[in-house]
């Protein structure tokens, strides 16, 4: 064999795979097909010159191109950097934006149960009593509703409300496999605390206290446990409808990507109970508190809107290690040429990489 004209013929094809392995979290459909096909070709072309025993520089070269591309063929898992990265700028936010709609309902459900609650509270002395007689009433509008937020060390009450609100979010994402039924009674639970608080601070004509100790925090943190709900209440609708896919694949990729948004969760939680600690309780002015409430949210919202759209828009639903399978699947979807993998065993069985 000619070695240099060998060369010259599928050199081309070597510097395109070692291009396309290296792009391998970027590629297009028809692109990954590409990559399945240079590997297989490259494997052969590799038996090949290990069993003629040419140019063992040549030969590990490419050996070591075809190990790095088998690791993209087959999927192997990314460097634990990277696949944070990529789980914060694609996995999460892609799952949040699939769930925009329940997530939306979720919200606005849950404002309008509230505000409607906290009107009857205000108005209805009878309800007032019925609910607290009138002395503790007046203890928790006058006293412990402000004190709550500053009895405790800032950064232990930073850990206990975002443990307590993680538990609750995991909780509410869990109870969609109950068809999503549970999570309109925690939906409806939590509504019902904030209108019933809402609508006595009201009566005693302090609502403005009332909203600039909520507003500082429980913008974001209420918009995770929105998310939380959205997350479950659609895992719940695949049960019932799962659409054109078959309903154990729609649960499984629901399940994973459900599982995306309850870690992602996490450290937005981490953030509302931050500020809940040490935002909420702080002698700023209550315009600065929530304004820097309103900030985190828009820059929540923000992120999930570009970062989210973008990832569902190139295929990503939030399904964890969705990029891998793609691989995979492309692997297992390119045709075996039948001479090829002939020619490969019966040159270099023991040392071509397996396929």
């Amino acid at each position: 064999m000619d070695l240099e004209v060998f060369v010259t013929e599928h050199g081309a094809d070597w510097a395109r795979l070692d291009a396309l392995t290296k792009r391998r979290r970027h590629l297009t459909g028809a692109e990954i097909d590409e990559l399945i096909r240079l590997y297989q070709r490259t494997a052969t072309e590799l038996s090949v010159l290990q069993a003629a025993g040419l140019d063992p520089v040549l030969t590990g070269k490419l050996s070591s191109l075809l190990a790095r591309s088998r690791a993209a063929v087959s999927g192997a898992p990314a460097s634990g950097w990277g696949a944070v990265g990529r789980f914060a700028a694609v996995s999460f936010p892609a799952a949040a934006y699939r769930a925009r709609w329940w997530w939306l309902g979720c919200a606005a459900g849950s404002a309008l149960v509230a505000v409607l609650i906290g009107w009857r509270v205000a108005g209805s002395r009878a309800l007032q009593a019925s609910l607290l007689p009138r002395s503790a009433a007046a203890r928790l509008v006058h006293h412990q509703f402000r004190h709550y937020y500053s009895a405790h060390d800032a950064q232990s009450f930073a850990a206990q409300v975002w443990t307590n609100n993680a538990v609750v979010a995991a909780e509410t994402i869990t109870f969609g496999i109950l068809l999503g039924i549970p999570v309109l009674l925690v939906l409806f639970e939590n509504a019902l605390n904030v209108g019933v608080v809402g609508g006595l601070m009201a009566a005693y004509h302090r609502s403005g206290e009332f909203w600039s100790l909520i507003l500082p925090h429980g913008i974001l943190e209420l918009s995770a446990v929105f998310l939380a709900a959205a997350a479950g209440l659609r895992l719940g609708w695949t049960i019932i409808d799962p659409g054109h896919r078959p309903r154990v694949r729609a649960l499984a990729e629901e399940g994973r990507a459900l599982i995306t948004v309850a870690v992602g969760l996490v450290a937005v939680l981490l953030v509302s109970g931050g500020i809940e600690a040490f935002v909420t309780p702080s002698p700023l002015s209550a315009w600065a508190r929530i304004g820097i409430g309103v900030i985190a949210e828009i820059a929540f919202l923000s992120y999930v809107i570009v970062l989210g759209r973008r990832a569902v828009a190139s295929g990503e639903a939030g399904d964890v290690a969705q990029a891998d399978r793609q691989l995979q699947e492309a692997y297992r979807r390119v045709p075996q040429d039948p001479a090829l993998v002939k020619a490969a065993r019966r040159l270099a069985a023991r040392t071509v990489p397996e396929w």
